[in-house]
């Protein structure tokens, strides 16, 4: 057991890095900025992912009693947008992939700096070192993504090449991350059930996405985008906070669970839009 707790740092950053190196690579600058000058969108997306979402998840912890480790676990989730996934659960509904792309980037951009700031002022009782989580970020998710960003500008072909191999990496070291935390921490899974944080997850994920539809705009294809990426929360980045700065693995847990609980609603559900 110890050895497979050994592995769980290197599969998340194996995860982090492959996630954030592919997503650059398969970008330019001006796919990210071309569809954000609709500042009202842009605004009414900000607005969704870091004041009404964090909020909603304060408030489900709260309503539902959630022990502690479990209410960090989702407040994480609230705090942390901008979820890889997003430009794929866009093509699944046919929403507006340009904007998804341009959004998924933004939101990562703004959590990097978002989530060392809001953790101390929502979490007043637990200690948290806000520095040390910019730091993580920054060097974990942009520097890795500026770096891809400036080789797919410079060598197109080399990016090109490269991505579908990153991709597989990152696909691989997600699953193999998700087993690793279940299996370690077998107890802890099991112990979420009976305690609200499967209900918790469940709700969290019907209001944010209720809260994008609602703050998507006029057409549809934005409104599917912007649901799909306020429920859709930046696993990532949850992780990396959650596995470096809270020494209860409960944490780790919560944001694992509702992670799994969020893509069995949201994959079927995208292609559902499309139907409906």
């Amino acid at each position: 057991m110890q050895i497979l707790q050994k592995l769980v740092p290197i599969a998340l950053l194996t995860f982090v890095l492959s996630s954030m190196l592919a997503m650059g690579l398969s970008l330019t600058i001006g796919q990210i900025i071309t569809p954000l000058r609709n500042v009202r969108l842009v605004v009414l997306s900000i607005v969704a992912n870091f004041v009404l979402t964090p909020l909603a998840a304060i408030g489900l912890a709260a309503l539902l009693r959630l022990d502690q480790p479990f209410g960090v676990g989702l407040l994480l989730l609230g705090t942390a947008a901008g979820a890889p996934f997003l430009p794929k659960l866009a093509q699944l509904a046919k929403g507006n992939l340009a904007f998804a792309v341009g959004l998924m980037v933004l939101l990562m951009v703004i959590t990097v700096g978002y989530l060392p700031l809001v953790l101390p002022v929502f979490l007043p009782g637990v200690s948290v070192n806000p520095t040390k989580i910019a730091r993580s970020l920054f060097f974990l998710m942009l520097v890795p993504l500026a770096v891809a960003l400036a080789v797919n500008a410079r060598f197109p072909s080399v990016a090109a090449r490269t991505k579908p191999l990153l991709n597989r990496i990152s696909n691989l070291s997600l699953i193999a991350l998700v087993l690793l935390l279940v299996v370690t921490n077998i107890k802890n899974v099991l112990a979420v059930f009976g305690t609200g944080g499967i209900l918790a997850g469940l709700l969290f994920i019907a209001v944010t996405f209720a809260v994008g539809w609602w703050l998507g705009g006029p057409t549809t294809d934005t409104r599917r985008v912007l649901a799909l990426g306020t429920a859709q929360r930046n696993i990532a980045a949850s992780l990396v906070v959650g596995s470096q700065s809270f020494s209860d693995p409960k944490v780790v847990v919560m944001v694992v669970v509702v992670m799994i609980v969020g893509l069995l609603i949201l994959m079927p559900l995208s292609r559902m839009l499309v139907k409906g």
